[in-house]
């Protein structure tokens, strides 16, 4: 394929990346008008945002075999429609009651879940064409579109716009956007048979059956060992990812007894080192390889998870906190890189890693919730970093894939 072809690719899956951002965070910029127009409780509106997560939940593990069927720009276009389809409802149903609300964030859910694993498929496939890293500034691109979305939000409510004017505006762009760019989408990878691979650190092995056919192989991905470990990696990662975006302004605040607007300039420290791990660390990656560069940023949050729970100084934790956003910024992105090594079976193993990792989103923050309730927010944060520790050992999954030589594989196979 030309130059020219998979660079307005990588621009495709840019615009996919900001517009899931950029819905994502508009609808999130809304949140204390609903919760108002609505009247509930806080403990309501969890259960109401929980809404979204179950949708995702449900669409996360069926989307390989919705990309296998249907190949990744079209998966992007429904599955982006469904979930502006769902910003729509919220938009509107949000002055008639709950069950509209919920009803609404379920299909942002269900649709952002596919769209998710569908583009981060595209990414990779991007990534091995233009042949160096570039996966994490993908998920840079999805920040930036948070970033806006906020930005957006903000000014909307300054300037008193509805709600249900500004999501459907936001829900209207993105449906029109999102599903233009997928045109110029890579065709999807030939599901026919080839030869099996294997860790590129690791010996050929000696003996490697014959492949399964592709979409046999979305189901039979959760059997596999090595995308169970990167599962395991990403699920680690993510948890601290989910922490620090949930927990970590609050332990700050309850630990080191100091104002709110203190708390929010250190997730905002975390959230910029996060976003600009993203953008230069593939240089990082392409210098020193993919194992070596994730074991260094478990590491490095590792590090500054320490700093926040120790320190024992302000400045100290904040400076922890940029540390940790540095740390977690390359392992989700690069997770998907290397789950979707092999083209063939990208769909059912970056499906598989993505359930892990949003399996950590969801459980991670309850679970250091009830820990905090024994321990304080503060320490509760430390007992996250065991996550780190066997992240370090996990990574060793990610190491790219190689063709097995024919010498290597078993002639009866």
């Amino acid at each position: 394929m030309s130059d020219a072809q998979v660079q307005r690719a990588r621009n495709a899956v840019y615009v996919a990346f900001i517009g899931a951002g950029f819905a994502f965070a508009s609808w999130a910029s809304r949140i204390p008008q609903v919760r108002a127009q609505l009247q509930v409780s806080p403990g309501v509106l969890g259960l109401i945002l929980l809404c979204a997560a179950i949708g995702s939940a449900v669409a996360i593990p069926l989307a390989g075999l919705v990309i296998v069927r249907f190949g990744e720009a079209l998966t992007v276009t429904i599955t982006s429609l469904i979930a502006v389809a769902g910003l729509a409802v919220v938009a509107i149903g949000h002055r008639h009651g709950i069950a509209w609300v919920a009803a609404g964030l379920f299909g942002l859910g269900f649709g952002t879940g596919s769209w998710d694993v569908a583009m981060n498929v595209q990414g990779a496939a991007v990534e091995r064409a233009i042949g160096r890293a570039i996966m994490p500034k993908f998920h840079a691109g999805w920040s930036i579109g948070t970033v806006a979305g906020a930005g957006l939000g903000t000014a909307m409510v300054a300037l008193h716009v509805s709600v249900t004017v500004h999501l459907l505006a936001v829900a209207a762009a993105v449906g029109v956007v999102v599903p233009a760019a997928t045109r110029s989408f890579l065709p999807a990878a030939a599901p026919a048979p080839a030869a099996p691979s294997a860790p590129a650190a690791a010996p050929a092995p000696a003996a490697a059956p014959a492949p399964a056919p592709a979409r046999r192989h979305v189901l039979a991905a959760w059997t596999e060992p090595r995308t169970l470990v990167i599962g395991l990696f990403v699920l680690c990662v993510t948890v601290i990812e989910g922490v620090g975006n949930d927990w970590l302004s609050l332990g700050v605040i309850d630990g080191y007894h100091t104002p709110a607007a203190i708390g929010t300039a250190t997730l905002a420290g975390f959230l910029a080192a996060m976003t600009a791990g993203r953008w230069f660390g593939p240089r990082f990656i392409d210098r020193y390889g993919r194992v070596p560069a994730l074991r260094a940023c478990a590491a490095v949050a590792l590090g500054g998870l320490l700093l926040v729970g120790f320190g024992g100084y302000l400045p100290v934790a904040m400076a922890g906190a940029v540390l940790m956003g540095l740390g977690t910024s390359l392992g989700f992105p690069v997770g998907m890189s290397a789950a979707a090594d092999d083209p063939r079976y990208a769909a059912g193993r970056v499906s598989v890693t993505s359930s892990l990792g949003y399996g950590a989103f969801l459980a991670g923050p309850p679970v250091i919730g009830f820990i905090a309730d024994h321990v304080g927010v503060l320490h509760a944060l430390t007992v996250a970093g065991v996550l780190l520790v066997i992240a370090l050992f996990a990574s060793s999954a990610t190491a790219p894939l190689r063709p097995v030589p024919d010498r290597d594989r078993d002639p009866v196979a």
